[in-house]
Order: C-alpha cells, then sequence, then structure tokens
C-alpha cells in the first residue's frame, strides 16, 4: 500500500479490516505492531508500522445526531465530506473544515489539522468524546472530565486507534466567497493581523517571489458586511484555483455567491477529487504575532523554495489546550508549502527553512514532511513530557509507535524491544 501523494510505501507485514471494533480490539490485544490508517493523507510515517496494518472503512459508518446535547456521535472512519453532508441534511454544522474533505476524521483530528480563522480553533477544538482501543485491546471513552482527554484528542497515533468521536455542533450557516489578487507584500506584513481577521476564514497563496500575493481567499459569514477591497488588491472576476493556470472547476464556489458552510469552508468540492496526489506537503505553526518577521525569513529563501513549490497557504487558527496540538495555547499562523513531488530535493531544502523558522517557536504539522532532528519538542509543548510519560505507561511495549514517533518523543527502539 502507498499513500495518497505515492511518495510513501507502507512497511507493513499484513492488512486487515474489522468489520467490528470487536474484532478490532482482539487484533489490537494480540498484535506486536500495529497502526491504524485512515485516508492516508499523511506524507511521512506517522502511520506507518512494520506489523500489522488496520483500515477503518468496514466497521459500520455512523453519524448521530443528538441535538438536545447539540453533538454529533461519528465514526472515526468517516470523511468530513461525508459528516458534513449527513449533519446538513438535518439542518446542522461543524464549526470548521479543512481544505480537503475528503479527509478521515480521526486521522486528521490525531495529527493537529486544522482548517482557518483567526478565531476559529482546529477540527479537534470540536470533540467533546473520543473511543479508542488501548495497547491492551481495551475500549475507553474519554471525555473532558478525564485527565487523559486533552492528550489523547490529538494524540498521533501513539494513544490507541480511534474508533469514534463526539463533536459538538451548531445549527447551519452560509458562507460567501471571494478571491482577492494582487496584495502587495508590503500591504500584507504591515497589517496582517488586520487582513487575516477580516472574514471567517482568509487564505493567502504564494510562492514567495515578487512584490505581490497573487491570491487571498475570504470566506465570510454571510452574516458578515461586505467584504472591502483591502490595500490595493481587487477583487477576481472569475473563478480561481490557487495553482496559476488550472482550472477553477474542482474548487468551491466564489465571487460571493453564499452556500453553506460544506459548501464553501474548503477550498475543493467534495464530488471532485482536487489532484492526483502527486505532491509533497509540510507546515510549519507559530505563534500569529510572529508571522510578519517569519515570512520575511521564508521570503529571503525565495529563490531555493519557489522551484520546488506547487503554492504556498498561509493562515491563522485560534489556541487550544490540546497537549500536542500545534495550537496548544497558542494563536497560530501557519505556513503551507505543497511541494512538486521531488522528494530528495525538498528533503534538502527543508533543514535550512526549518532552521529560519526556528526563532519564532514554529512547529511541524505532525502529518507532513518534516525533520524530526531541528526540534527540541519539550521546549514547544509544555506538556510534552507529560504526554511522553503516558505513552510509556499505556504503551509500554511500543506496540503503537514506529521510528518517527520514538525520534519525537526520545524513545530508544531498545526501550521496547
Amino acid at each position: 500500500m502507498k499513500n495518497w501523494a505515492g511518495n510513501l510505501e507502507y512497511s507493513s507485514a499484513e492488512v486487515h479490516r474489522p468489520a467490528s471494533v470487536a474484532e478490532l480490539q482482539e487484533l489490537v490485544a494480540n498484535a506486536t505492531k500495529i497502526k491504524a490508517l485512515g485516508s492516508r493523507h499523511s506524507f511521512n510515517t506517522v502511520a506507518d508500522t512494520d506489523g500489522t496494518h488496520i483500515l477503518l472503512d468496514a466497521l459500520p459508518q455512523e453519524v448521530l445526531l443528538d441535538t438536545a446535547k447539540g453533538t454529533v456521535k461519528v465514526s472515526g472512519g468517516i470523511s468530513f465530506g461525508a459528516l458534513g453532508r449527513a449533519l446538513e441534511d438535518q439542518g446542522y454544522a461543524i464549526h470548521n473544515l479543512a481544505s480537503l474533505p475528503h479527509i478521515s476524521v480521526a486521522g486528521a483530528i490525531q495529527t493537529g489539522t486544522h482548517g482557518s480563522g483567526v478565531n476559529n480553533p482546529s477540527l479537534a477544538a470540536a470533540v467533546v468524546g473520543v473511543d479508542l482501543v488501548r495497547a491492551s485491546g481495551e475500549l475507553v471513552t474519554l471525555t473532558a472530565d478525564d485527565d487523559e482527554f486533552l492528550a489523547s484528542v490529538v494524540g498521533v497515533g501513539a494513544l490507541g486507534i480511534v474508533t469514534g468521536l463526539e463533536l459538538a455542533v451548531r445549527p447551519s450557516y452560509e458562507v460567501r466567497q471571494r478571491v482577492l489578487t494582487g496584495l502587495s507584500w508590503e500591504g500584507a506584513l504591515a497589517n496582517f493581523h488586520t487582513i487575516a481577521s477580516s472574514a471567517y476564514s482568509v487564505s493567502f497563496f504564494t510562492n514567495y517571489t515578487g512584490d505581490t500575493i497573487p491570491q487571498v481567499w475570504f470566506k465570510a459569514l454571510d452574516s458578515e458586511a461586505p467584504l472591502p477591497d483591502l490595500f490595493g488588491a481587487t477583487a477576481a472576476t472569475t473563478a480561481m484555483h490557487p495553482l496559476p493556470d488550472m482550472s477553477a472547476e474542482n474548487c468551491t464556489e466564489q465571487l460571493d455567491v453564499a452556500g453553506k458552510w460544506l459548501d464553501r469552508l474548503p477550498h475543493f468540492r467534495h464530488e471532485f477529487t482536487p489532484s492526483n496526489g502527486e505532491e509533497l506537503q509540510s507546515e510549519f505553526l507559530l505563534p500569529l504575532d510572529q508571522a510578519p518577521a517569519a515570512l520575511q525569513a521564508v521570503r529571503a529563501l525565495a529563490g531555493k523554495l519557489a522551484p520546488l513549490l506547487f503554492i504556498s497557504e498561509i493562515r491563522t487558527i485560534a489556541a487550544d489546550e490540546f497537549w500536542l496540538s500545534p495550537f496548544h495555547q497558542q494563536q497560530s499562523v501557519a505556513l503551507h508549502f505543497t511541494w512538486k513531488p521531488l522528494q530528495s530535493d525538498v528533503e534538502a531544502v527543508l533543514p535550512e527553512l526549518e532552521e529560519a523558522l526556528r526563532p519564532f517557536g514554529a512547529r511541524p504539522h505532525w502529518g507532513k514532511l518534516f525533520t524530526p532532528g531541528q526540534y527540541d519538542f519539550a521546549a514547544l509543548y509544555p506538556r510534552f513530557e507529560d504526554f511522553r510519560a503516558l505513552v510509556q505507561a499505556n504503551d509500554p511495549t511500543g506496540k503503537f509507535r514506529n521510528s518517527l514517533l520514538d525520534s519525537v518523543l526520545g524513545i530508544s527502539a531498545a526501550a521496547h524491544a
């Protein structure tokens, strides 16, 4: 098996598709090494194993809305697109969505995938309950009242296999989307917070060359004031794709036409596959107030980065309390890099990019390409040592770990051999 991008061939010796949670529990209890795979939209080995891979798509797919509680119980393997359709059919929504609605709910939340908005926290912030199978095979349900809840929601697959999640919902809402072109870098850097705060969700698309940012996507609640032209940028008169010279056919509708939240918050339509997957991705999350200086540092590397880039997206995310969330107690800016499928070239330039972002406290996205040795994770995450201890207590033999997680956690493979 390979991942979505095709840059990684998984190392598992066998693959199982359990048809029930009880069957999954038995598989986990009897395994030496085991990991779950969702939509495989990861670009590194965070979900790899040389033991058994579990695919969750054969488990019962449930979307159980509880209007009295204001929550929905969902199966971990369901996609955000499928969840969105099921909720919208009943007049409900969730607060945020990622750029791609095709990714699985459990996998996205476990790795800290987000969405956008200065006041919008990541996808994990909707979680009020999580069901997971521990290394022993025990099925547990954790809520905010449990000590391990804040460690387990964004758990990078190290604390168990997620079989279900309970998410907070809200009444359905409408969003309209507008694209501005030609925003000057001078205006963007001098007014970054103002621009990023001017709509419910804002994304900047650039390759860091030139004097202007080619596209800025604004997703505004239909109740918000009309979006102005900002700092010399002008409204696009035709639908745009984030990549230059690409058809906008697969993108969500723009030009200020209001539509349901699930048809505007993602960049790409659920009914289309946005690309063939032949790309690589990295992403770095840092404090929002560091955005102008960090962007200047990245622009200084534009000559090296641009030839390797399809595009880079800049977004914002509100803070949360999850121990290993990239947004832990930190209102953040996300610098996302969509690379051409040139892995050796990308891996060669990554350490220089990461070194340039180090002074700003950048945290890497857990499911994308980064260089573990570039980071002092204990310094970046205040609860990191607590998380590490919890992993060792719940999975002393390293059943859910692999070389990447051992490297991040600072655990020797010999410690659980």
